[in-house]
């Protein structure tokens, strides 16, 4: 298998008013622009941003629009993600179907949504909101390139989001693939801002090198890297299917986890920021079962969720689950990434 190298690039955009619902359309349309999506998919995607940020509107009254194109250079998708704390939906796919309305609208927004979209899902729980996740491949966007449920492979969902009042992200994420194997960083620049934004993107070229390079090591050259930087914290795992393992490393405020249906196993980080002071760099070796999860996350996110909390979430797309994950924990005065990943079998 050739090497892949993912990333990614996100916005994002409050629904409190109808206004919010034009933003995320042209959002939408200048994005997948500037990554080439052609005129056909651009219009299905302005679709279903508009549509996503509509039932949000109509349905919570508040909340957020993401985007963000994850590229791996050879398929980029476009990713529109809508969360929001509103009274949330008991029979989702009840609401899916056209015609289906609880305050008047035509109802056709979900159900639109879904069969314009590569990927689509949904996750909902009455009294604690929804998250919708669409993905529209740029090549063969639609219905008719649905890959089977059933097809293996990595699943990857990832947030990144400045903090309020800040164009840049100090954080930053960054995935390779190769070989059956998956390796994802995350870091995050000291404080937010240009100065952290220069300090996390330094780590990611240091992964860019090497990506399966031993974690530790990896830990080892980011600290030389970014010397001269304001520093950063940051982890890195290899996910290997051979053998069901993870290699991890990390140094500073990073969170990462193990995740099963049943209990959540946390992986260990030294204290210390890369670029300022390395006391200590380790891998550690955990196991990574079939169809679990490998969470990791800055600490612009409490680390206090637990999965439980969350009938049926284990099961669904990353990408919802580092929404939600992300609704629910995100910390107001900081940047905040997550990533989560997982083999399907």
């Amino acid at each position: 298998m050739n090497r892949k190298t993912i990333s990614g690039c996100q916005l994002r955009i409050a629904i409190s008013d109808s206004s919010g619902i034009g933003e995320s359309r042209r959002a939408a349309k200048q994005l997948a622009e500037r990554f080439g999506f052609d005129e056909t998919q651009v219009g299905r995607i302005c679709i279903i941003a508009t549509e996503i940020a509509a039932n949000i509107l109509n349905h919570a009254a508040t909340g957020s629009v993401l985007l963000q194109v994850l590229d791996d250079g050879l398929q980029p998708q476009f990713e529109v993600l809508g969360i929001d704390k509103g009274p949330g939906m008991a029979d989702v796919e009840q609401c899916m179907r056209d015609g289906y309305s609880t305050n008047g609208t035509p109802g056709n927004g979900l159900g639109a949504s879904s069969r314009l979209s590569t990927t689509f899902d949904v996750f909902s729980i009455v009294g604690k909101g929804t998250v919708v996740l669409s993905r529209t491949s740029k090549v063969g966007a639609g219905s008719s390139s649905r890959q089977p449920p059933s097809a293996p492979g990595f699943e990857l969902g990832a947030i990144c989001i400045a903090v309020a009042g800040e164009l840049e992200c100090g954080d930053a994420w960054q995935a390779a693939e190769e070989n059956f194997s998956l390796a994802v960083l995350v870091a995050d620049g000291l404080g937010h801002g240009t100065l952290a934004a220069v300090a996390s993107r330094a780590a990611v070229q240091v992964f860019l090198a090497d990506p399966f390079e031993p974690p530790a090591n990896t830990m080892t050259s980011m600290h030389r890297a970014l010397s001269g930087t304001r520093g950063a914290a940051a982890a890195c795992v290899i996910l290997r299917t051979a053998g069901e393992s993870a290699g991890y490393a990390g140094v500073g405020n990073i969170y990462g986890a193990i995740a099963t249906n049943e209990r959540s196993r946390g992986m260990v980080s030294h204290n210390g920021t890369l670029g300022v002071q390395l006391l200590r760099t380790q891998q550690f070796e955990y196991e990574w079962p079939a169809g679990s999860l490998a969470i990791m996350h800055s600490d612009g996110l409490s680390a206090r969720w637990n999965l439980a909390d969350y009938p049926g979430l284990f099961r669904r797309h990353p990408a919802l689950i580092a929404a939600v994950l992300y609704r629910d924990n995100v910390r107001s005065r900081d940047d905040a990434t997550i990533v989560v990943a997982r083999y399907r079998q």
